[in-house]
């Protein structure tokens, strides 16, 4: 239960995550190219894969990946010395800058799920009042406990549902 209620600690979190991700893709375009920055056609080759792996790790909805057009014009902007590649710094500040509306609709997607998820489990728990065998389980249970398991079980699923795709 820890583990999946330090996915709601917020900015640390997505920080944490995005940094994660940059790390890691950072690596995998410097290891590709042999350099230490990255020009601008291995910076949109590694906006595609870091807009991959926020599909495919984060909770939520498809996120396209912006136009050559903004990657150039935010990699212009991120690119302190001028020298027209971004190193290791430059791209953890482009990629905070790039992702940070995707963030939001993240955590927007997680405070939905953990206020409606309580809301559907107290409706849920007075519908089984009359379903022989369950009903009663489900009754003796303290609603703070089912509202939980119910919340748990949404974000379980919600999970595993991404990890299939």
């Amino acid at each position: 239960m820890g583990q999946i209620l330090d996915k709601f600690h917020g900015k640390q979190w997505r920080q944490k995550q995005i940094r994660k991700i940059t790390d890691k893709v950072y690596e995998r375009v410097k290891f590709q190219t042999g350099r230490g920055t990255l020009t601008f056609e291995d910076l949109y080759i590694a906006v595609l894969l870091i807009y991959n792996d926020i599909n495919k790790h984060l909770p939520g909805p498809h996120f396209d990946p912006p136009s050559k057009e903004q990657v150039r014009t935010l990699m212009q902007e991120c690119d302190i010395n001028l020298d027209g590649e971004l190193d290791h710094e430059e791209f953890v500040k482009f990629i905070q800058q790039l992702t940070a509306d995707t963030f939001i609709v993240v955590s927007q997607g997680l405070l939905i799920t953990l206020v409606v998820a309580p809301t559907v489990a107290m409706a849920t728990k007075r519908a089984t009042e009359g379903v022989p065998g369950v009903g009663k389980v489900v009754q003796k249970l303290p609603n703070a406990i089912y509202a939980s398991l119910v919340t748990l079980a949404i974000v379980w699923f919600q999970n595993s549902g991404q990890q299939l795709e």
